[in-house]
């Protein structure tokens, strides 16, 4: 069996800094600061791409990229399918990580919270704004179910197609949104020499949050 050896994969990190005495009180500050300047700077295709991890029933981390719908001082959004192997993890413990890692950036943020249903009137008005092809792959699919085929989907999909011809697609009830409360959000800056900077933010007192710097 060949063998991949990689220990000459080296990268400089020199493009910025992360201090103390330049970050704002709390993490969604920052993190919004550092979104939008991936978003506008960074040359990233999707910005909102994040890392999901969960604990699994087989007590197995799982981690799957997913797409961030919606940020605010209450947490981070996403949305999925509830019977799905994350969902159904969640359900079991709903303490789960996220994480972004924007390379042209020389970025990462960690970010550990507890993960909660929305409610149902901010999962429908997602839900419908989404494109009509999305609605229907939401129903099609009964995600993370093992199938016989993928011709088995698509022709689930033509019937649907069928069906709603004429009618308006509504939200599968086994679909829908989760915000993750964060609980520590960690900030990491690529430096040179593999210095690099982390900056954690620990929430206490459910409001106030601790800045602590960590080793690289």
């Amino acid at each position: 069996m060949s063998t991949n050896d990689l220990s000459d994969y080296r990268k400089s990190y020199e493009k910025n800094e992360l201090l103390e005495t330049n970050v704002p009180e709390d993490p969604i500050n920052l993190f919004n600061q550092w979104f939008h300047e991936t978003e506008e700077y960074g040359g990233v295709e999707e910005v909102n791409a994040m890392t999901v991890a969960t604990i699994g029933k087989d007590g197995f981390p799982k981690s799957r990229v997913v797409l961030l719908k919606k940020f605010n001082e209450e947490g981070f959004i996403f949305y999925t399918n509830y019977d799905s192997e994350k969902g159904q993890a969640i359900a079991e413990n709903p303490n789960i990580c996220l994480s972004f890692f924007w390379h042209s950036m020389e970025r990462q943020v960690i970010i550990k919270g507890v993960a909660k249903k929305v409610a149902p009137s901010t999962s429908d008005n997602y839900f419908d704004s989404r494109p009509e092809g999305s609605k229907l792959g939401a129903v099609v699919s009964n995600q993370s179910q093992v199938i016989p085929s993928r011709a088995y989907l698509e022709d689930h999909l033509v019937e649907l197609e069928k069906k709603y011809e004429n009618e308006s697609i509504s939200r599968p009830e086994n679909w829908g949104g989760y915000i993750v409360e964060p609980t520590v959000v960690e900030f990491w800056q690529g430096r040179p020499n593999r210095l690099h900077d982390r900056i954690r933010y620990t929430v206490e007192n459910q409001h106030d949050w601790k800045i602590e710097r960590l080793a690289p």
